[in-house]
């Protein structure tokens, strides 16, 4: 037993190194026990998994403390050359050198960590000589559901790994695996075939190759976050197509992304334009401002969708505010395929600065900016994280709650309807806002939900059974387009079947790409950009003009009194529609009568007012051509 290989004194060099690391650090210097940190018996069940490829850096411990003081915390030895122990792992290095190491060995799974039972030095060996995966016969530790955190990933993780047999990637965040699992193509509930775990295995072992090469393991969040995150921009089919090469300079161009994904907020909502104080002569613009170029992307034509006539109209603005220094380009009827053709067009001729106008866009803007970093790309989205892009939106929900208190003085009997169309970031607040404004003017206001982007639901059956209920006002579509002559958008009062426009909510952009442009030619655009890594989101409201409610002048003066008393304060910021005790269909939301509602907690509210009736679709209860538009800023449902 007098034989020791030079590869056991290299692994124990590496071995004590590791211990006095840890010693200083207040850590335990050797392996982790399983049965120290399990909980107490009765709170857990043993599933066993049969023979699995265990990820050798998911293997972080032994089973019971007989082993674990012969190795340090990396699994290297730390008994001393003269052991029997030292002879046995020489021979069995030498042994794996020559034929490789093939029997199993036996572990525990619990929480995505591995932990031996038998084969410590097996799998120190490995360890030693970089292995990726050891085969091992597994029994997974089940813990009881709890409503913590990590609690709530690991079961997603048994769901996916129920699907996918797929153990070696993890996340730090909820819904990331759904989020996977939709990202490589599959349903829900659909299984993964060999041939899809192949495929997946090689574009993330190269991407994960390439990511800790270039420091990933120094970020605080987990390989997978950083993946998943890669996949959302770029798309599971290119990346399968990418080279080595080509994986790691996008790698490198992305590394805002990853840094983006260490903070839990991630967005820098900006809620009103930057107003600097300059004299009065300062405040015009200056000889040098450049000359701009921009290009609108729009999903639609403006003759065909009500969403892309304003946006439209916000660029004609632009070219009638600015004749000399700006002018304007669109792309109209885009797929996404298309749109991302249109953004290379765009940048070819000269654009610098593009607006893509729906949130569909936003995998197509964040891959152009990334490879355009002097072209300012802006998506029209809300609560879209993305550090290459800004984004933008408008507090719709100021002018709804407006629209509300109109709609609850002019119902005779309180019965309303509200007409939706996206279950999207900013939707629900609209709802809840506008629900919130009628029970203010009417405290027995009920307003029945409906939503228009439904599968297999005739909507205008749907408003003949609301209108049976006794509801005569309804809130429709926003706006309409020039070629219709319909008149049922905005707030009506349907008087023998027939509408009576009310009031209508104003999406003004070209407000918003005015004040906006300013920013870039008076230089203040830079004043936005943060030392912190975030998402920047300008989310302007009624303060900033750029939305608005334009009412019928037959309104009752004390109504019309009402809505501009209602209008003043809230654009001075002195009332928030979302203040004092809130309830939910499902209870109490906020008890403190002196309270407000942040606007983080408004952007990504996921429930309705007590006095809605309805509730929110699930992503597969809509129409095909609504799920790109959820997908990107739909909620988690």
């Amino acid at each position: 037993m007098t034989y020791v290989s030079e590869d056991y004194i290299k692994a124990y060099k590496m071995g004590k190194k590791d211990y006095q690391a840890r010693m200083m650090r207040g850590e335990v210097p050797t392996l982790k026990v399983l049965d120290d940190i399990l909980p107490s018996r009765g709170s857990y069940s043993e599933v066993p998994l049969g023979l699995v490829q265990i990820p050798i850096d998911q293997i972080v411990g032994t089973k019971s403390g007989g082993r674990s003081s012969a190795f340090s915390g990396n699994f290297m030895p730390i008994l001393r050359e003269n052991t029997e122990f030292a002879y046995k792992w020489s021979v069995l290095i030498d042994s794996h050198l020559k034929e490789g190491i093939h029997d199993p060995v036996k572990a525990y799974e619990y929480m995505n960590k591995f932990y031996i039972e038998e084969g410590n030095k097996r799998v120190s060996v490995l360890k030693y000589c970089d292995a990726v995966s050891v085969p091992g016969n597994v029994t997974r530790i089940l813990p009881a559901r709890t409503d913590q955190k990590e609690n709530k990933i690991y079961y997603e993780f048994v769901d996916f790994y129920a699907l996918s047999q797929i153990n070696y990637i993890y996340f730090s965040k909820l819904g990331s695996f759904a989020k996977l699992q939709e990202a490589v193509g599959k349903g829900p509930k659909e299984l993964w075939t060999d041939d899809d775990k192949l495929n997946f295995s090689s574009v993330y072992s190269r991407f994960a190759a390439e990511y800790e090469a270039a420091g990933g393991k120094k970020l605080s969040i987990t390989t997978g976050d950083a993946f998943l995150a890669f996949l959302t921009v770029y798309g599971y089919e290119a990346l399968c197509q990418k080279t080595v090469s080509e994986l790691k300079t996008l790698v490198a161009k992305s590394w805002e992304e990853f840094e983006l994904l260490e903070h839990d907020n991630v967005i820098d909502l900006k809620l009103d334009p930057n107003k600097e104080k300059k004299p009065l002569l300062n405040r015009l613009l200056p000889l040098s401002a450049p000359k701009l170029k921009i290009a609108f992307l729009y999903a639609k034509t403006p003759g065909t969708s009500a969403w892309t006539y304003a946006h439209e109209l916000g660029r004609l603005h632009l070219e009638q505010t600015f004749p000399e220094e700006v002018t304007t380009m669109c792309y109209e009827n885009l797929t996404l395929e298309l749109a991302e053709k249109a953004i290379s067009d765009a940048i070819q001729k000269g654009c610098n600065i593009i607006f893509t106008t729906t949130p569909e866009f936003v995998q197509a803007s964040v891959q152009a900016a990334i490879a355009n970093p002097n072209v300012r790309i802006l998506n029209c989205s809300l609560n879209t994280s993305h550090r290459y892009i800004r984004t933008y939106y408008a507090r719709m929900h100021e002018a709804k709650f407006l629209m509300g208190a109109i709609a609850g003085a002019m119902a005779e009997n309180g019965q309303l309807a509200y007409i939706a169309d996206y279950p999207i970031f900013g939707t629900i607040a609209n709802i809840n806002a506008f629900a919130l404004g009628a029970k203010m003017v009417n405290p027995r206001a009920k307003i029945y939900l409906e939503w228009s982007t439904l599968k297999d639901v005739d909507l205008g059956r749907t408003m003949e059974n609301v209108q049976k209920k006794g509801v005569t006002v309804v809130s429709g579509k926003d706006m309409v387009i020039p070629e219709e002559t319909s008149r049922y958008f905005g707030l009506y009062h349907l008087e023998n079947g027939e509408p009576h426009n009310i009031a209508m909510p104003l999406w003004h952009w070209g407000k918003f790409y005015e004040q906006l442009i300013r920013t870039i030619m008076d230089g203040t655009w830079k004043y936005d950009d943060n030392y912190e890594t975030k998402a920047i989101n300008y989310w302007w409201g009624l303060s900033a003009g750029v939305v608005d409610v334009i009412h019928s002048q037959n309104l009752p003066i004390g109504t019309r009194r009402l809505i501009q008393l209602l209008k003043d304060n809230i654009t001075r910021g002195e009332f928030n529609p979302f203040s004092g005790v809130l309830y939910s269909q499902d209870g109490m939301v906020q008890s403190d009568p002196n309270k407000a509602l942040s606007p983080e907690e408004i952007i990504t509210m996921d429930w309705l007012a007590e006095n809605v009736v309805g509730s929110i679709p699930t992503r597969k209860e809509l129409t095909d051509q609504a799920k790109p538009v959820t997908q990107q800023s739909g909620l988690e449902n």
